[in-house]
């Protein structure tokens, strides 16, 4: 009788077998119906599968130990997920709500951070349930901006995150004002009572293997159909089913106005909202079609309540639009110098954007329109 037990499977190169090919299998997510058809997109599919692969060999098995946790980011400059906020760092950490944890920082400068505990993942498509939350307003914190927080399901005098018994994971979000000024809190977290010694057990690295694809394919997939339901609202940016948002990972003390743009070379996408009177800050950003912000490294990809130039009513303008085509098509006069809130679809002709409100009190209609490039000079 064969042993189809995982431990069994790796060790007579089964697993491996069966992982190389899901992970084949999971190429078929670059050429779903309704994904767009253009060179820059499929090839940037089949990079967001190598990224993913990355993050899931990272999630899956180098980081995944509960009892001996480390701090490491899902998203970053070359690996990203669901929209991903440029003006964000974040941290992510493997937990067991079993178990208990101590977590010490020093708050650096940022404008908000907040620490959350989830029970799930995108495998399977699955969810990221919400099990507890804390903000940086929420501990304590002394003079010299370090603080210690407890992490369990047991309730804790003080600074305490609670989690419950099917928490899983962390989650650290670090949201910058201008990324090049402000230092970032440093973070450090250990577990108060592990069981186990860190050395690699092969059942358990089998079990880890047969979650790396499936985390691949999920988080894809997921985020596919969210960007075809995008679809029905192209070049708007109505207010997104929060509910669905928390799901996914989503911060409950944001507001997401999640959208698909879709424009020609020589269009552009006028944005136009009066921002809350009541917000930490606010933000828009552009993303691919695989909901990956596009590249901040190199493009102005992204505005925030910090850098956005207002007009004289307090409202904001935004224009969304290839510069490097208006540089070609008005080199006398680029009128992305005149637009100093412009955001670079840098060579993409479609793909995600998100609007974002941290602490909002209000939550103002956004309206938008396309108009030829050309219109901009006259408007």
């Amino acid at each position: 009788m064969t042993d189809t037990k995982p431990e069994a499977r790796l060790l007579n190169g089964e697993l491996w077998n069966e992982f190389c090919d899901a992970l084949k299998a999971a190429g078929a997510q670059v050429l779903a119906a309704g994904v767009p058809d253009d060179p820059l997109t499929r090839a940037e599919g089949y990079r967001y599968l190598t990224r993913l692969l990355r993050l899931g060999l990272e999630k899956q098995i180098e980081f995944s130990d509960p009892q001996h946790p480390q701090f490491y980011s899902l998203s970053h400059e070359t690996a990203k997920i669901g929209n991903d906020n440029p003006d964000n760092f974040y941290q992510n950490c493997a937990v067991d709500g079993r178990h208990e944890y101590r977590i010490r920082g020093n708050r650096g400068t940022v404008d908000y951070l907040s620490i959350e505990t989830k029970a799930g993942s995108f495998a399977g498509q699955g969810d990221m349930a919400p099990t507890g939350h804390v903000e940086l307003a929420d501990l304590a914190v002394d003079a010299n901006g370090d603080f210690e927080l407890v992490v369990s399901a047991r309730e804790h005098p003080g600074n305490w995150l609670p989690m419950t018994e099917a928490s899983d994971n962390l989650l650290v979000r670090q949201t910058f004002r201008d990324r090049a000024t402000e230092k970032k809190a440093e973070l450090s977290i250990e577990c108060l009572d592990p069981a186990t010694d860190p050395v690699l057990d092969p059942a358990t690295f089998a079990a880890q293997l047969e979650a790396v694809v499936p985390f691949v394919s999920g988080t894809a997939g997921l985020f596919h159909q969210w960007m075809q339901h995008f679809a029905g609202h192209i070049n708007q940016l109505p207010p997104n089913d929060q509910s669905m948002c928390l799901r996914a990972g989503g911060d409950p003390a944001i507001h997401y106005h999640n959208s698909y743009w879709q424009l020609e070379p020589d269009q552009a996408l006028v944005v136009e909202f009066t921002p809350p009177r009541e917000c930490r800050t606010w933000n828009l950003q552009l993303s691919n079609y695989w909901m990956e912000s596009l590249d901040y490294r190199y493009h102005r990809v992204c505005v925030n309540r910090h850098n956005a130039v207002l007009q004289a009513d307090g409202s904001v303008r935004i224009v969304i639009a290839d510069a490097a085509f208006a540089d070609a098509a008005f080199a006398d006069a680029a009128p992305e110098r005149d637009w100093p809130n412009w955001l670079d679809t840098a060579g993409h002709r479609s793909g995600a954007m998100l609007l974002r409100y941290v602490e909002a009190r209000d939550k103002p209609p956004v309206s938008t329109r396309v108009v030829p490039l050309a219109a901009l000079r006259a408007d």
